[in-house]
């Protein structure tokens, strides 16, 4: 059933994204004319059982989670993004990757994560966007909301937790809140899926060309998030970012 699908989706490159015509929370900024997104025509192949690979993105059909390789990209300064592609806005995250958002979104699309708009705001009837937000049916929030981990090499030891540890609030000086991410899925502008060209993966200052958003308190200010100080490994440090349904009785991780 998975590959009749995957092919199914191949061909018809990024229309595949479960995604509607929304107006974009920060407009996507146009890659140069040297920095023209290909077009993306994904791949699936099998692993084992239950494993299997889209480019460098690799999910597990039973367990539902995905990952895909990144490097921390800064230590210090505000985040306005988790993730981002390295051709993307690299300032303000706190990792890049290389991997292709289409692969990322296949994997969300095949292991049936429903997308839920909820946090991508509606236009208004002035232009520009309104105050105003999709009305989701609960069971589309609730299979929305993933969980982030990233896994590294601590000399020989590897080791795995939230993202969330990661990142504190500039303020109250804590750790950004156990909590679920919202899979969104973004959008598609002129027939291009946003997040290939804008390089917008995960998103923590709230953003619809972003194809997963931070939904708890501070996710409309953009300078209170920053890397937690003495968590964060160097710059450079090669991790896995890992997604997976998200579990409320799952408990804080130690960092």
């Amino acid at each position: 059933m998975i590959f009749r699908l995957a092919i199914l989706l191949g061909l018809t490159g990024a229309q595949f994204v479960f995604a509607q015509d929304r107006a974009t929370a920060e407009p996507p900024s146009p890659p140069t004319p040297d920095q023209a997104a290909p077009p993306v025509k994904p791949t699936v192949e099998k692993i084992d059982a239950t494993h299997f690979k889209i480019g460098k993105v690799t999910f597990d059909q039973k367990s539902r989670e995905i990952r895909f390789p990144a490097k921390i990209n800064i230590v210090t300064g505000q985040l306005e993004f988790l993730v981002v592609h390295v051709n993307g806005k690299v300032h303000e995250s706190l990792f890049v990757t290389d991997v292709s958002a289409t692969h990322l979104n296949l994997a969300f699309t095949l292991l049936r994560y429903p997308p839920s708009p909820e946090l991508y705001a509606l236009p208004s009837e002035a232009g520009g966007l309104s105050g105003d937000f999709p009305v989701v049916p609960a069971e589309i929030k609730s299979g929305a909301r993933i969980a982030i981990e990233v896994e590294w090499k601590d000399n020989e030891k590897t080791r795995r937790i939230s993202i969330n540890d990661w990142i504190q609030h500039a303020t109250t000086t804590k750790a950004m809140p156990l909590g679920p991410w919202i899979y969104g899925a973004s959008v598609i502008e002129d027939g291009k899926y946003v997040p290939e060209f804008t390089g917008d993966i995960i998103a923590i200052f709230l953003a619809n060309s972003a194809m997963i958003n931070y939904p708890g308190d501070d996710n409309g200010n953009d300078d209170v998030w920053i890397p937690f100080p003495k968590r964060v490994p160097a710059v450079d440090t090669e991790v896995t970012v890992i997604l997976s349904p998200f579990n409320s009785n799952k408990t804080a991780s130690k960092p």
